[in-house]
């Protein structure tokens, strides 16, 4: 199945990120507390810094810690945390050298229900359960990875027609959507929170 994604906003970045589903793995782990876009440009860095013609999880799991958090820490950064995303990365990719022989399709080929992904994803290092049901989502909605059950077990981000997530984003306007629904969220989280309240010291007499 042909498909195109539009995470990056970069085509070359995209490009990747369509053909290489180890590319569209790590650039849904990278992608926390940074802008999605970076995030998910973050997999062609790394590809740009390493050299070859794709990512590879066997070379990155091997690769020596040190010199992959320098690698990921040069100019410009591939996250606001390079050394402990660094980390993170190559532990995906050594799960699924041990558990899938590298082959990050392999996580999602024959799973038998949308249940048994979520759980597959779930277990994976830096995946909880809402990045999993993120990722389920956008397996569903762009890549066509569809077992039986997945709109449920991707939870509301598998919904038909939302714009909760990367998974519902296919161009600029849906981008905005989404960031909007975000922003929402934030807005509606404040409200809620309690201002916390400071307690004056006993006047001394």
């Amino acid at each position: 199945m042909d498909i195109t994604l539009h995470l990056a906003q970069d085509p070359e970045a995209d490009a990747l990120l369509s053909r290489s589903p180890l590319a569209a793995l790590i650039g849904m782990l990278l992608d926390q507390q940074i802008p999605m876009e970076w995030a998910f440009s973050g997999p062609y860095t790394v590809l740009q810094r390493l050299g070859g013609d794709d990512l590879n999880a066997r070379r990155i799991a091997a690769y020596d810690p040190d010199e992959f958090a320098a690698l990921l820490s040069a100019k410009p950064a591939v996250h606001r945390y390079p050394g402990s995303m660094a980390k993170r990365v190559q532990q995906l990719c050594q799960y699924l050298v041990d558990h899938y022989d590298g082959d990050a399709t392999a996580v999602w080929r024959d799973a038998g229900s949308g249940e048994d992904l979520l759980g597959r994803l779930n277990e994976l290092p830096g995946f909880g359960k809402q990045k999993a049901q993120i990722f389920l989502a956008l397996l569903g909605k762009q890549f066509g990875v569809r077992p039986k059950g997945w709109r449920e077990a991707a939870g509301p981000y598998g919904e038909k027609g939302s714009h909760r997530s990367v998974a519902d984003i296919t161009g600029p306007e849906s981008l905005d959507q989404v960031r909007s629904y975000k922003q929402e969220l934030k807005r509606a989280a404040k409200k809620t929170t309690p201002k916390k309240t400071t307690a004056k010291a006993p006047t001394a007499k």
